[in-house]
């Protein structure tokens, strides 16, 4: 079965050509600047590239020239969109009504349009995507596969906010969290890798641009640290994570702020960036540290030691840890910040081997040392698989 995977943003489209039985990629690509000037970039082959500017006016002409790229000239990889047997697309939000993926009916469309206010910016992309691919291909099974879902087993004490219960009843405000493609998939490579199959307990730190951590037990999450929305947890590349309502209205108040401009704050002006007044981009950041910058070497430090306590309150709530796992850009590739995470954990079993950490692969590895009684892994996610194979075992019937 050959699944098309669809990642449509507010001006941005990733895609993806895959086979999830034999899980090959046929091809991988993004086009940018939708409704701009446009520009696609298309990966195939034996690492052959192809990146061409084109007029995207809307996300339509988009996906029209994805399915072209894919069918045609020197891109090609298919013969026609005939070869395409399912599409399945990234859904941000699927609030408490999804717990799973779903084939997409103008049932789960309407829910999904319904769902707006809570991801106002992610929603209306995705949605726009599943009716865009219908019109297009008609008769091919639409699946979506919500980041929210895999975090829907938490307990009611751990996604409720000590707020008037009436603002869960009345309006949904309780915690969501995201990334679940990424902890999901993480969370079960790790369980194959420990000797023990029962009662796992595994933390995933999901660590990119975006960043979450969860607490997994036995394959169930039970705490992540998203919230209603993405901007709560960790601190991420622009956005704030954890901090004090006390100190937004403060903020408000002295610099006369509104509530849209206050988000944009917390939203694309902190974090990473706002601490360390380089760069978004944790490797610029680390070269910034290395030179002598002390507001990288903050950043840093305030990145690692936010991680580690959320490491720690959820070995806590797990009441121990099999294993601590580290996946995204940052995860996969930041040594320094799983050293500094990992830093003093042997009291909870954790023993990080600093040969193994510093060694650089692309494959699921183990960097924990041989006595360590929990186990420490790098694992490199993919979200893209975990699309393509739910929607390979829906379509498939193998999954009601």
């Amino acid at each position: 079965m050959l699944v098309f995977i669809l990642n449509a943003g507010s001006s941005s489209l990733k895609y993806q050509l895959m086979n999830p039985v034999s899980q090959e990629t046929l091809a991988v690509g993004l086009c940018e600047r939708i409704g701009i000037d446009g520009v696609i970039k298309h990966e195939f082959g034996n690492d052959q590239k192809l990146k061409v500017e084109v007029s995207m006016p809307t996300h339509k002409e988009a996906i029209e020239l994805v399915l072209k790229t894919l069918t045609d000239g020197e891109g090609k990889v298919i013969n026609s969109i005939d070869d395409i047997d399912a599409i399945g697309h990234r859904a941000v939000h699927g609030g408490e009504d999804f717990a799973g993926s779903v084939m997409v009916t103008d049932a789960v469309i309407a829910k999904m349009k319904e769902l707006i206010p809570l991801a106002p910016l992610h929603n209306p992309a995705n949605i726009m995507g599943m009716e865009i691919c219908q019109d297009l291909m008609p008769g091919k099974p639409n699946v979506a596969v919500f980041d929210t879902a895999f975090h829907q087993t938490m307990p009611d004490y751990a996604y409720m906010y000590p707020l008037p219960y009436e603002q869960y009843t009345k309006n949904g405000v309780r915690k969501y969290g995201f990334h679940g493609t990424s902890h999901y998939f993480v969370s079960e490579a790790a369980r194959d890798m420990l000797d023990k199959k029962h009662n796992t307990r595994v933390i995933v730190c999901h660590l990119g641009n975006g960043s979450s951590v969860s607490a997994i037990f036995n394959g169930k999450c039970i705490d992540t640290s998203m919230g209603l929305t993405p901007v709560q947890g960790l601190m991420m590349g622009t956005r704030s994570g954890d901090i004090g309502a006390g100190a937004i209205q403060y903020m408000m108040d002295t610099e006369g702020l509104s509530i849209k401009e206050m988000l944009n704050v917390l939203n694309k002006e902190s974090g990473i960036v706002g601490i360390s007044g380089k760069s978004s981009d944790l490797r610029e950041v680390l070269e910034g540290m290395e030179d002598g910058d002390d507001r990288c070497r903050l950043a840093v430090d305030m990145i690692a030691y936010i991680i580690k306590k959320y490491v720690g309150s959820y070995a806590a709530a797990l009441d121990g840890v099999d294993a601590l796992c580290f996946t995204g850009g940052i995860g996969e590739n930041a040594a320094l910040i799983r050293e500094k995470v990992c830093s003093g954990l042997d009291y909870m079993g954790l023993n990080i081997d600093p040969t193994k950490n510093n060694k650089r692969s692309g494959e699921a590895r183990d960097i924990s040392t041989n006595g360590s009684n929990g186990r420490i892994f790098v694992i490199p996610t993919n979200e893209e698989y975990v699309i393509a194979n739910d929607t390979y075992k829906i379509v498939s019937g193998l999954e009601k």
